[in-house]
């Protein structure tokens, strides 16, 4: 007789969003779930592990075991500053209003020290290999926020190369202009989140 093998796989995706200085939300501002899904204080059905459908077919194989991919996102009161964490990569995400003046690629003195704070975080890492992205809103030419978004996304670079100092260190820097938007073109609030540059890199600790 095949062994019995029961396999249960689960895909989740846990995103916890916390917000610099706000309370804990109550329970009733949470979403609801999908029917069948809430929370049940009765036991677990009870499996019958004589069920054939649970046997493994003859000559079939599991799949390999995956880690699951677990996301922590961060982003403070003020919405300007965004960071993820998932077991692979850290990425911080800074909205263009706290970086650049409108519509140039000249860092304020505010970003420095924002972009000096994420190399500390690269340090503390060790992390060798990082990616600057930079992206815009729809609003004006498409190939205009495509020069802009990579303007930006160098700037940043840059201030990083400074502070890191360190030749092992290898950049990816891209201008994704209004490509991969994060938030609706359709409103201010959601052009806002999407002019943004995104600094991330592999976790190591």
């Amino acid at each position: 007789m095949t062994r019995l093998s029961l396999t249960l796989t689960a895909a989740t995706i846990m995103v916890a969003a916390n917000i610099y200085g706000a309370t804990t939300a109550d329970a009733e501002d949470s979403p609801s779930v999908p029917p069948g899904t809430e929370a049940s204080a009765s036991a677990p059905v009870e499996v019958d592990a004589n069920d054939p459908d649970l046997k493994l077919p003859e000559g079939g194989t599991l799949a390999e075991p995956k880690v699951l991919d677990i996301k922590q996102v961060v982003e403070d009161q003020t919405g300007d500053e965004r960071r993820e964490d998932t077991n692979a990569d850290v990425k911080f995400a800074l909205q263009s209003e706290v970086l650049f003046p409108k519509d140039s690629a000249k860092l304020t003195g505010e970003a420095k020290s924002r972009i000096a704070a994420i190399a500390e975080e690269i340090t503390t890492q060790n992390a060798s290999k990082i990616r600057v992205f930079g992206f815009t809103d729809n609003l004006g030419s498409s190939a205009h926020g495509d020069v802009l978004s990579k303007q930006r996304a160098n700037a940043v670079q840059k201030v990083l190369e400074s502070e890191l100092n360190d030749s092992a260190v290898t950049y990816e820097v891209r201008g994704y202009g209004e490509q991969y938007p994060i938030s609706s073109n359709a409103t201010e609030s959601g052009r806002k989140k999407n002019r943004r540059v995104e600094v991330s890199f592999p976790r190591t600790s």
